[in-house]
C-alpha cells in the first residue's frame, strides 16, 4: 500500500512539474529578411515577459507580457505592455499550450519554445517593482500601486527589466539578458537594450541582499550613474 501511495505521489509530481512554466523559454527562428531571432520568455509564479532581439545585434524587435493563469492545457494572459499594440493592455489573451520539461508550445502556431532554466538557481527569481530609490542621500518611496510601474522579472538565469503604465497604456524602455547571484553580488550581461543599442554586451554589477521580502540593489548604471534601489516582489 505504502509502495502504490509513493508511486501515486511521484506521478503527480511528475504531472504538476511538466505543467508548470515558471522559468525561462528560448525560441530561435528567422525575420523575413533572414536575421536571427531570438525570443525568450520569463515565467515568475504571477507575471510573464517576452522579449524578441536580434541575436547578433541585441536591436529589440518586440516585448510585452503581464499576469497569467493556467487551468488545464489553456493559458491565459492579462496583458499589461505591449511595444506594438497598446490597445491591447488590459485585454486577455487566451490559447492553449502544450508544456513538459523541455518544451513549451502554443497549440496551432509554429511557436515552439525551449526551456533554459526551471526558475533556479537565481535568489531572486520572480518578478518585482521598483519601490524605493535613493538621491543625494534621500530615500524617495514609490507607489507600486500606481499606472507607472518598472518592473523586473527573473528566471533562474535571465532578466528583464519593462518600464511602462497600465493607465496610459505607453511601453517607455526595456532590456534585458542573463544575470548571476554570488556573494552578495548581482552581475548582469546585457543582451538588448531598446534605448541604446551600444550598451550590449556590457556586464554591470551591484551589490544586493534580501531584508522581508525587499530586493536592495546598489551599483552604478550603463551610464556609470550610481544606483540605490529598493523593489517589492508582486
Amino acid at each position: 500500500m505504502k509502495t502504490i501511495i509513493l508511486s501515486i505521489t511521484i506521478l503527480l509530481s511528475i504531472t504538476l512539474n511538466a505543467q508548470n512554466p515558471v522559468g525561462a523559454w528560448e525560441r530561435l527562428h528567422n525575420s523575413d529578411d533572414g536575421k536571427e531571432l531570438r525570443s525568450i520568455v520569463i515565467f515568475s509564479d504571477s507575471h510573464q515577459s517576452i522579449s524578441i532581439y536580434e541575436s547578433d545585434t541585441g536591436k529589440l524587435i518586440h516585448s510585452n507580457g503581464g499576469t497569467w493563469k493556467l487551468e488545464e492545457k489553456t493559458m491565459t494572459e492579462v496583458v499589461e505592455f505591449d511595444t506594438d499594440n497598446p490597445e491591447r493592455v488590459g485585454n486577455a489573451v487566451v490559447f492553449d499550450v502544450n508544456i513538459n520539461d523541455e518544451f513549451l508550445e502554443i497549440v496551432d502556431s509554429d511557436m515552439k519554445f525551449y526551456r533554459i532554466d526551471n526558475g533556479a538557481p537565481g535568489e531572486l527569481s520572480g518578478a518585482w517593482l521598483m519601490s524605493a530609490r535613493t538621491r543625494d542621500g534621500k530615500k524617495q518611496e514609490r507607489d507600486i500601486s500606481r499606472p507607472r510601474k518598472t518592473m523586473k522579472i527573473l528566471s533562474g538565469t535571465r532578466f528583464q527589466w519593462i518600464a511602462y503604465n497600465t493607465e496610459s497604456k505607453r511601453f517607455m524602455a526595456t532590456g534585458g539578458g542573463t544575470y548571476t547571484t554570488e556573494n552578495g553580488k548581482y552581475i548582469e550581461f546585457i543582451e538588448f537594450f531598446s534605448r541604446d543599442i551600444s550598451r550590449v554586451g556590457m556586464n554591470l554589477e551591484f551589490d544586493y541582499n534580501l531584508n522581508n521580502g525587499k530586493w536592495n540593489h546598489k551599483g552604478f548604471s550603463s551610464k556609470g550613474n550610481p544606483i540605490n534601489e529598493i523593489w517589492t516582489q508582486r
